[in-house]
């Protein structure tokens, strides 16, 4: 009796199966984000809020106040909050709601899922600031004709573009913090001591020794990133911001990524 052996497949057919295209990750953690109900009202909240903080300015703000750069200091607050909970929601979603064995599976290279979590949460950020921007524009335009003015465009694009990087700065830090809990009540706990408590205590160790007051800059990341809000850094303040993400950003988010990588998912 002899052995029968597996024909050859043919040269025209191929075994190899091609992966997931990287656009399609993106697009799918585009749309987890706004599939829960959180996600979907934190998106609403930054437009909400965004049109509060400008009806405000109108309302109450004086006339001789009244140009581009009050409304984007308005709506900077509810977008300096609510962003960095957006990138929170979207890198622990995966453990919080126990999907990442589901996700884990069906994208084994879980680099790439991470990779598409910061492009989705990097646009996401770029559009509400975008809308937001839009519209402070629209309540520059309303509060200049109500009370007979000329609209007071004094915001520049580099002004623009410092302020739109100081969001998507707090964005990634919220990113990091998510990363490195891996848990969605400690990561926005661990985000509002960073944003709220350590400004407050580097602020005070500052006033009271000098030998701090200098340091500050060089090691508050906060402190450093405070300073993209005004536009135009010298490049004292550009290396400032750099040494200090090294310390605050950098460094906590290849660990938190290097966790995600090495951590069991249940």
């Amino acid at each position: 009796m002899s052995a029968t052996t597996a024909s050859p497949l043919p040269a025209s057919v191929s075994t190899d199966r091609p992966g997931i295209p990287f656009a399609r990750l993106v697009r799918v953690e585009l749309r987890k984000m706004f599939d829960t109900r959180a996600g979907r009202w934190l998106m609403i909240s930054i437009v909400v809020l965004s049109l509060i903080a400008a009806v405000s300015v109108i309302a109450f703000a004086p006339d001789s106040v009244i140009s581009y750069s009050v409304f984007a200091t308005a709506f900077g607050v509810p977008l300096g909050i609510l962003l960095p909970v957006v990138a929170i929601l979207s890198v622990t979603g995966e453990w919080s709601q126990r999907s990442g064995l589901t996700t884990f599976t069906l994208v084994p290279h879980r680099g790439s899922i991470i990779n598409a979590k910061i492009v989705a949460s990097v646009l996401v950020g770029i559009i509400s600031v975008l809308v937001a921007f839009g519209i402070g524009a629209v309540g520059n335009l309303a509060g200049a004709a109500i009370n007979g003015l000329d609209a007071d465009w004094d915001v520049t694009l580099t002004q623009f573009l410092t302020i739109l990087l100081a969001n998507i700065l707090g964005l990634l830090l919220g990113f990091t913090l998510g990363a490195l809990f891996r848990n969605t009540p400690a990561a926005i706990v661990g985000y509002f001591v960073y944003g709220f408590v350590l400004p407050t205590v580097f602020g005070i160790l500052a006033a009271f020794q000098d030998w701090f007051k200098d340091l500050q800059p060089w090691i508050d990341f906060n402190f450093s990133q405070s300073k993209l809000f005004e536009g135009n850094l010298t490049g004292e303040e550009w290396a400032q911001l750099g040494t200090s993400g090294v310390i605050w950003f950098v460094i906590p988010l290849a660990l938190g990524i290097w966790l995600i990588r090495r951590s069991e998912v249940k």
